[in-house]
């Protein structure tokens, strides 16, 4: 629920970020599926998370820079989205042309980044 405790969420997945977000802003989960946010909610289910029993609800939206992204070429970023002092979602992208949006488990290499297209 604090700054501290979301630093330290995505510490535990072996990433390293600035120690404040470089956003915060309020959301509101869609009340309406969408091609968009399917897509979105599956990864978001992928790491054992479903936005669907948040559909229009405000939560919090918190940006942390990563950095130590394996390879990095322009800056990624971890999103972790927050409802009632919980993660509830969340994603890493990466803001390369060909960069991926990821899930919150680190690549274990460069290898793993580039074989995710």
């Amino acid at each position: 629920s604090t700054n501290d405790g979301r630093v330290a969420f995505l510490q535990s997945f072996g990433w390293q970020v600035a120690s404040s977000p470089v956003e915060s802003s309020q959301v509101k989960i869609p009340k309406e599926s969408s091609e968009v946010f399917d897509r979105y909610n599956r990864l978001q289910q992928s790491q054992g998370y479903d936005l669907n029993q948040y559909a229009g609800k405000t939560v919090m939206r918190f940006v942390y820079k990563i950095e130590n992204y394996p390879g990095a070429t322009e800056p990624v970023y971890a999103t972790l989205l927050v409802h009632k002092n919980k993660v509830i979602g969340g994603d890493i992208t990466d803001t390369a042309a060909k960069g991926q949006i990821r899930g919150f488990k680190m690549p274990a290499s460069e290898t793993d980044v580039s074989n995710a297209e």
